[in-house]
């Protein structure tokens, strides 16, 4: 490694700054950090070790450590109202798998959605779910809700009586109806978990749900989608005892991590802090904008799913562009034209790969000051990629209309650049 590859490894990085600062960024499952969030990241806790709970470390030099590890806790117990809070899962996947080596063993029933209904990969055999050796038994789906069967579901549950009932998706565009189905879980004495991973900052604000006065024990989650934080992952519970709670622990450490990222910990903890100034707001504003961009492409002749439920109630949509070519090629085309999302599998497909689908999230968009109307424009030159006009003549229109949105907002450092410092080396 030379000074050259180095600085060939910075210019890459910082070509990749410019360039978002050009784009309209849609990818349903990121979000920016705030600056002073950012700055814990290159502070010293990113070169310090951590095992183990504050004050029962296996490392010395976890002083300051401890502290800002028990305030964050503390925090996250406040701002979900949950009884229970462990911030040391590096990912979301990570806190499922700690989830999954905490309560079941190779071989339990675990009741989930599929794939191909929006659900996330490590639900799947071919994910932690399959590494656990679980029995996945999928629940019925109502396509045209884009939720679960109510009626198929209890059927489902009183018949498997699974150890864990599971929710949670990628695609998550209508909260599950755990309420309706809380008595058919008491009756069959089953744990009830989620993956909130995307819904994470809307639950924050008080938008999409109440998980746990709905009846769901656990959540895991990373905090990076909605809920605008690192790359790191958390979970939360309410209803647990306290065994439950040390299986939790335990399957965290030394289970499925190490140390724990402490300086992601420390972004965590930041964004804690911001989000319960500035969620409500932000979750609002979030859910507003993604269904008024789902209600401008289906006025623009590009099919929205769901649209007498208008659309969604969370920060995401999804698009069926199987007539303009299908998701691959419309996520490509996309790309070009600087507008960044993703293909994804709708409830009709059976290629992971060739999709017919495309996901866009609203939440990215929002956290850089877009609103309604913004929207407006957001669709249009979607509908025009999609419809195969040149990208590069939309690409020169998206870098006009970005240029009106580059500092972050709904943070203690509100109005400073979105995308940080991007002047290339020479």
């Amino acid at each position: 490694m030379t000074l050259d590859d180095a600085r060939y490894i910075r210019q890459e990085v910082m070509a990749h700054n410019k360039w978002f600062e050009e784009c309209i960024p849609m990818i349903a499952s990121e979000n920016l950090m705030s600056p002073l969030a950012k700055e814990m990241l290159i502070s010293d806790f990113a070169d310090r070790y951590a095992e183990g709970l504050p004050g029962k470390r296996y490392y010395q030099g976890n002083i300051f450590v401890d502290r800002v590890e028990e305030k964050a806790t503390e925090m996250a117990k406040k701002l979900f109202k949950s009884d229970f809070a462990d911030l040391r899962p590096i990912s979301g996947t990570v806190a499922n798998m700690a989830v999954l080596f905490a309560f079941a063993e190779p071989g339990d029933t675990i009741t989930t959605c599929a794939l191909a209904q929006g659900a996330h990969i490590s639900t799947c055999e071919f994910g932690a779910f399959g590494q656990r050796a679980v029995r996945s038994v999928n629940y019925p789906f109502s396509v045209e809700d884009m939720n679960l069967d109510v009626d198929g579901t209890i059927k489902l549950l009183k018949k498997e009586k699974p150890k864990i009932a599971q929710f949670g998706l990628s695609v998550f565009l209508f909260p599950p109806p755990v309420k309706e189905l809380k008595p058919t879980f008491d009756e069959i004495g089953c744990l009830v978990w989620e993956d909130c991973a995307h819904v994470l900052g809307l639950i924050a604000g008080g938008q999409f749900q109440k998980p746990f006065d709905d009846g769901i024990q656990i959540v895991s989650a990373s905090t990076h989608k909605t809920f605008p934080g690192p790359n790191h992952g958390i979970i939360l519970a309410s209803n647990i005892t306290e065994e439950q709670e040390k299986k939790i622990q335990k399957a965290v450490f030394p289970g499925v991590t190490s140390s724990h990222h402490l300086h992601a910990m420390a972004a965590l903890a930041i964004s804690l802090a911001e989000m319960d100034v500035f969620a409500k707001d932000y979750a609002s504003q979030a859910c507003k904008n993604a269904r008024a961009l789902g209600q401008s492409l289906h006025e623009l002749g590009v099919p929205v799913l769901c649209p007498d439920l208008g659309f969604t109630r969370s920060h995401a949509i999804a698009v069926d562009v199987s007539q303009f070519g299908g998701g691959k090629e419309c996520a490509q085309l996309l790309e070009d034209a600087n507008i960044i999302c993703n293909k994804n599998m709708l409830p009709s497909d059976t290629s992971a790969v060739r999709p017919s689908g495309l996901r866009f999230g609203a939440q990215e968009m929002t956290r850089i000051g877009m609103k309604e109307d913004d929207m407006k424009d957001v669709a249009s030159f979607i509908a025009r990629v999609v419809r195969k006009e040149d990208p590069k003549k939309v690409k020169e229109d998206v870098k006009a209309f970005k240029k009106n949105f580059t500092g972050i907002k709904y943070c203690f450092n509100e109005g400073e650049p979105a995308y940080g410092y991007h002047k290339l080396v020479e």
